[in-house]
C-alpha cells in the first residue's frame, strides 16, 4: 500500500463472530515469520543431522506450547488450552513427523522444505471439504508448522507492542491460540482477520475473552498498517480503517451505547426467559468445548442445548476410545448449574477419517457420506460413542441428538443400534444404565420437514438446525461468498418450513428446539417466539440480549409479528418489515445502521 493510501478510509465487510465495538490503533501481526528456504543436502552423511535438527525443533515446539498452557492456566484463561492440546497432539503424531523425515531422507532436502511438503500433503487431504468447521481445522496444522519453522530458523518471534498504552486492534491473516497466549491480552481491544469463520480459533478466543472480532475479511492485511486507526464492529461484521472524523464520532457513540447496554443485558442473564403474559422459553447454549461451559452459565444458559462432539475426532492418529468420550461428556452432564445436556453424535464427513480407512473422494461432501449416514455405515465407531453416552446419562439429565436425519428408516436404524449398545453394556455388567434416554433428531434436511409428522412418532424431541436447513432448502452453499446475499433466515420458505416442524412436533406431543444461528438472532426472536418453540439454544454471548427482549414482550405481540411476516411473498419484504418493527419497538436493543 502506498503512503498516500495510509490515511484513506476503507470499510470492509466480514463475519462478525464476537459482538461489540472496538476503536484503537492497529497492530499488524504476521504469524508466518520468515520465508521457507530450500536446499539439497550436499551428501547422505548430512541426512541424520538434518533429521535430528527437525526432531529437536519438534521437541522445542512442544515444550513452548506446554509453557504457554501453564501460563494460561495460571491466568485462569481456559478457552485456548484445549485447542493447544490439539497442536501438541499434531506434534506427537507419528504420521506427521514420519512423513517429514521421509521427505528429508528420500529427497535429501532440508527440514524446512520437507515440512512445507508435509503441510501441502495435509492441505490436499482437506481439499474439497466444504464444511466450514472441518475445512477451517487445516489451520491447526499450519499453526504447528509455523512454530516448528520458527524453531528451525532460530526465530524467537516475540510479539512487540509499539503502539501506545491504550490497547490495540490485532490485525492478521489468522491467529492461533498459542499466538494469542503470547500477546498481552490486557492490551488487546479486538481482532480482525483475513480468514476464519464462526468456528475458527480467532472466533473462539475472541468470544472467550469477550472482545469484538470480525473474521473472513479476505484481504484486510493488504489495506492496513501498524498504527492505522481501526474500528471493529463485531456486531455488524464491519471493519473501518482510518475512519473520517464524523464516522469516528458516530462509532464512539455507538460504542458507549453498546457498553452500557451490554452491562444492562448481563442483568437479564440469570432471569428466566418469560414473556409478560407468562410464556416461558428454555434457553440453552451451543458448545464445542467443555471449557465454554463456565461462560455459558455466567451469561444465563439454563442447559446445553447442543454439544457438538466433532472435536473429539479431529487430528488424532487413532479414534477416540469409549473412555475418551465418557470422561469428556461427564464434565458436561454433571454440572449442577445445567438442567440438561444434549449431546449430538458426531457430524463429520467420511473423508475426515482418511487416517483410518480409504474412502473415495466426494464431489459434494456436504451431501455425501457424513453425519448419521457415516455412523450407520461404520457401526462400531458409532457404538463407541453411544456406549459412552449411555454410561454418562446415569450421572445427569442427558439427551441424545442424531444429525442429518432424512428418513424414518434412518432414525429407526439409529435407535436400533442405540439399544444394541445399551444391551451390550448390560451384558458386560455395567451398572446403572438407564432404561431410556431422550432421543432427538436434527431437523435440517427438507425431506425431514416434509415428513415431520411421521418422524415425530419416532422421537422425544426435534432440534431445528437452521444453518443447514436454510442452505439445503434455498439450494445455496453458505460457504460460497458469492451467494452470501441469498442466505436469508427470513425467507418466506424458511419460515414456513420452521413453522411446519413446530406444528408437527406439538401435534405429536413432543418438544421442539432450535439450535441454529437463527435462534440467537435478536431480529428473529419475536417470529420464533410467535411459533411457540420450546427451547432456543445459541452462542452464550447472545443469551442476555435474547432474554431481555423475550421478557419485554407478549405472546400476542409475537404472534402478530409472525402472522404479518408470513403474509409477505419475498425475503426482502419480510426483512424490511421485521427490521423496521424491531428497531422501533426495541430502540435500545437495535442501533440502526448508519451510512
Amino acid at each position: 500500500m502506498s503512503a498516500d493510501q495510509s490515511t484513506k478510509t476503507f470499510v470492509l465487510k466480514g463475519v462478525g463472530v464476537s459482538p461489540g465495538i472496538a476503536i484503537g490503533r492497529c497492530y499488524r501481526f504476521d504469524p508466518l515469520g520468515s520465508q521457507i528456504s530450500f536446499y539439497k543436502l550436499k551428501d547422505e552423511s548430512l541426512v541424520p543431522k538434518e533429521v535430528q535438527r527437525f526432531r529437536k525443533a519438534l521437541k522445542e515446539s512442544e515444550e513452548q506450547l506446554l509453557d504457554i498452557q501453564k501460563n494460561l492456566r495460571k491466568a485462569k484463561i481456559t478457552e485456548p488450552v484445549y485447542v493447544i492440546d490439539v497442536h501438541i497432539l499434531i506434534l506427537k503424531d507419528k504420521m506427521f513427523s514420519n512423513r517429514t523425515v521421509k521427505y528429508i531422507r528420500d529427497q535429501g532436502i532440508n527440514a524446512e522444505w520437507a515440512l512445507r511438503m508435509t503441510l501441502d500433503h495435509y492441505k490436499q487431504i482437506f481439499e474439497g471439504v466444504q464444511d466450514d468447521y472441518i475445512s477451517s481445522r487445516i489451520s491447526d496444522v499450519q499453526y504447528v508448522v509455523q512454530r516448528i519453522l520458527r524453531n528451525l530458523t532460530g526465530e524467537k518471534h516475540e510479539i512487540v507492542w509499539e503502539v501506545g498504552n491504550n490497547g490495540v486492534i490485532v490485525v492478521s491473516h489468522d491467529i492461533s491460540p498459542a499466538d494469542t497466549a503470547q500477546m498481552k491480552l490486557d492490551k488487546i481491544l479486538g481482532f480482525a482477520t483475513d480468514s476464519g469463520g464462526r468456528t475458527s480459533h480467532t472466533a473462539i478466543v475472541a468470544r472467550s475473552l469477550e472482545l469484538p472480532a470480525v473474521v473472513g475479511l479476505d484481504d484486510i492485511t493488504h489495506y492496513v498498517r501498524t498504527d492505522d486507526e481501526v474500528i471493529v464492529d463485531g456486531t455488524a461484521g464491519m471493519v473501518v480503517i482510518n475512519p473520517y472524523p464524523d464516522m469516528l464520532k458516530r462509532y464512539e457513540e455507538k460504542k458507549r451505547h453498546y457498553d452500557v447496554a451490554n452491562d444492562e443485558y448481563l442483568k437479564f442473564g440469570k432471569l428466566p426467559a418469560v414473556t409478560l403474559d407468562n410464556y416461558e422459553v428454555q434457553i440453552g447454549c451451543n458448545i464445542e468445548f467443555i471449557e465454554e461451559i463456565p461462560s455459558a452459565i455466567a451469561h444465563g444458559a439454563e442447559s446445553i442445548g447442543l454439544y457438538r462432539t466433532e472435536f473429539l475426532y479431529i487430528y488424532r492418529e487413532d479414534l477416540p476410545t469409549e473412555e475418551d468420550h465418557f470422561n469428556n461428556y461427564r464434565q458436561v452432564v454433571t454440572n449442577p448449574n445445567l438442567s440438561s445436556s444434549t449431546i449430538r453424535t458426531f457430524d463429520l464427513g467420511g473423508d475426515k477419517f482418511a487416517n483410518y480407512q480409504k474412502q473415495s473422494k466426494e464431489l459434494n461432501p456436504q451431501m455425501g457420506m457424513r453425519a448419521i449416514r457415516f455412523c450407520l455405515k461404520e457401526v462400531e465407531i458409532f457404538k463407541t460413542q453411544l456406549r459412552a453416552i449411555w454410561r454418562v446419562s446415569a450421572l445427569g439429565k442427558t439427551k441424545i441428538l442424531f444429525p442429518m436425519i432424512s428418513s424414518v428408516e434412518e432414525i429407526r436404524e439409529a435407535k436400533k443400534i442405540l439399544e444394541e449398545a445399551r444391551q451390550e453394556l448390560i451384558e458386560e455388567g455395567v451398572n446403572n444404565i438407564p432404561e431410556k434416554i431422550d432421543i432427538g433428531i436434527m431437523m435440517e434436511v427438507p425431506s425431514a420437514v416434509v415428513i415431520a409428522d411421521k418422524l415425530a412418532q419416532e422421537v422425544d424431541f426435534f432440534s431445528i438446525g437452521t444453518n443447514d436447513l436454510i442452505q439445503y432448502s434455498l439450494a445455496i452453499d453458505r460457504a460460497n461468498e458469492r451467494l452470501t446475499y441469498m442466505y436469508e433466515p427470513l425467507h418466506p420458505a424458511v419460515l414456513r418450513l420452521i413453522q411446519n416442524v413446530v406444528e408437527a412436533a406439538h401435534q405429536a406431543g413432543i418438544e421442539v428446539a432450535m439450535c441454529g444461528e437463527m435462534a440467537g438472532d435478536p431480529l428473529c426472536i419475536l417470529i420464533l417466539l410467535g411459533m411457540k418453540l420450546d427451547e432456543l439454544s445459541m452462542n452464550h454471548l447472545a443469551i442476555p440480549r435474547i432474554k431481555k427482549i423475550i421478557r419485554e414482550t407478549t405472546m400476542e405481540e409475537a404472534e402478530t409479528v409472525l402472522n404479518k411476516a408470513l403474509s409477505f411473498s419475498t425475503a426482502p419484504e419480510v426483512r424490511s418489515y421485521v427490521q423496521d418493527y424491531m428497531v422501533n419497538r426495541f430502540p435500545e436493543e437495535f442501533i440502526a445502521e448508519e451510512d
